[in-house]
């Protein structure tokens, strides 16, 4: 079998694949080559792929269990994707940085979005290496942000006012509140299959660091949510009709602009589940018995 083509986009970050089609089922050689390619270009791209809802969730569930969305509508063929669908009636609740699903004790170790009905111009997506945005840190703050722990907040990423909470309804918000307390998350994460650190903090879901007040946790993350969108670290994906993007999500947060109201713009997301996160210096002794 031809390798598939990967033509890099960014030094850091982001490669378009080639040569593969999503609608038919992986061998083991295609299932390895793609997901070494997310793991080292961390937002891989796919484009001119038909494929329905089934085949969209059998080559998300390849790479894991999937998780299915407490408020977003699914599809009918395959409840455990959802729907995005955003029009000048539902503007985007995506039009700022943040991490899918940090509110679980377990986020997702992926995303995988597919383009249903793009608008004219606007609506691009727009990802960030955290990888790169901590290694530019300096070793001292580095150090200091290796001992920390954040709160990550369910109604924070979806407040009882937001659009996609007005969308789903009261009780099922309340609900998903009830089921999605807040959890405790690194700052700095190890990454269970590279062992590098990256930043694993985002403005969508992460409220607050534990231990600090709460004017010093601000100013820390505030710093931290500006320092990820240097150009150095990002990738901006201009959609095309049926292209797919597969990202880690363990370490890349993403930007869905909100620039082509009043047109539309409906994609299709599966989402993997990942594992806990944690720091090389907290690291759960199954692991480390495992390491050692």
């Amino acid at each position: 079998m031809a390798k598939f083509q990967v033509t890099t986009l960014t030094p850091t970050i982001g490669a378009v694949v080639e040569g593969v089609d999503l609608s038919a089922p992986l061998d083991a050689e295609q299932f390895e080559e793609i997901r070494q390619a997310l793991l080292k270009h961390q937002v891989i791209f796919f484009e001119d792929q038909h494929i329905t809802p089934v085949q969209h969730r059998d080559f998300a569930a390849r790479f894991g269990a999937l998780h299915t969305h407490p408020l977003y509508p699914g599809v009918p063929e395959a409840p455990e994707l959802f729907i995005l669908d955003n029009h000048k009636d539902n503007p985007t609740d995506n039009d700022s940085w943040h991490t899918d699903v940090t509110f679980i004790q377990t986020p997702p170790m992926a995303s995988i979005l597919y383009a249903k009905l793009l608008p004219p111009e606007g609506g691009d997506t727009i990802w960030s290496n955290m990888k790169a945005a901590y290694e530019a840190l300096s070793p001292s703050f580095q150090e200091f942000l290796s001992s920390l722990d954040a709160v990550h907040d369910f109604a924070r990423g979806f407040p009882q006012r937001g659009i996609v909470a007005a969308g789903a309804g009261a009780e099922k918000h309340a609900q998903a509140v009830a089921a999605n307390p807040p959890v405790l998350h690194p700052v700095i994460r190890t990454h269970p299959e590279t062992g590098e650190d990256g930043l694993f903090v985002n403005f969508g879901f992460t409220d607050r660091i534990k231990g600090l007040r709460r004017k010093e946790s601000d100013a820390i993350l505030n710093m931290l949510f500006e320092h990820i969108q240097k150009p150095e670290f990002l990738v901006r994906w201009r959609w095309t009709d049926t292209a797919v993007a597969f990202w880690a999500n363990r370490v890349t947060p993403h930007d869905a602009g909100n620039d082509y109201l009043p047109n539309r713009r409906i994609m299709n997301r599966a989402t993997v589940l990942g594992d806990r996160p944690y720091h090389r210096s907290r690291m759960p002794a199954g692991l480390k018995a495992a390491a050692e």
